[in-house]
């Protein structure tokens, strides 16, 4: 099974020179707490809700005028569209990450595979790997102290 069979393929994007105010009210409107960041089809970068708090709002400036591209996280991990689901799996356990970006053999964002795509997969039901995944990146990690 492929990555691209079971993937969320309208995915909502923001461009890198939006506002955290436009992005916040993105995610709230969409009920997300994350959104690929690109410029045109390619993919640069993703903002959480907690890239909003902790880079933006911690800093004091306003969101009206703090640019998504000086809080959003530019090393992520990503698939291919053509991988294997069960791959993508492990690197996700590995990552302990919820969901990753897929990219077609451009580099282009093409979509979104969650655990969740994975998981409600009929033909996935026999994998233990969904489980085991989904109990190691559930696990609560604890503040740095």
């Amino acid at each position: 099974m492929q990555v691209c069979e079971v993937m969320t393929r309208q995915v909502e994007t923001v461009a890198p020179d939006a506002s955290l105010q436009q992005a916040a009210m993105a995610m709230e409107a969409m009920g997300v707490g994350s959104l690929p960041v690109c410029q045109g089809r390619r993919l640069i970068g993703t903002l959480t809700d907690r890239d909003i708090v902790v880079r933006g709002v911690a800093t004091g400036r306003s969101p009206v005028e703090m640019e998504v591209r000086e809080c959003m996280t530019e090393d992520i991990s990503w698939a291919f569209e053509e991988e294997d689901a069960e791959e993508v799996l492990a690197r996700m356990k590995a990552l302990q990450v919820r969901r990753l970006a897929v990219l077609d053999k451009e580099k282009n964002l093409v979509g979104i595979v969650s655990l969740g795509d994975i998981a409600t997969e009929p033909r996935a039901a026999d994998l233990k790997e969904v489980g085991e995944a989904i109990a190691e990146i559930s696990e609560p990690s604890r503040p740095h102290k």
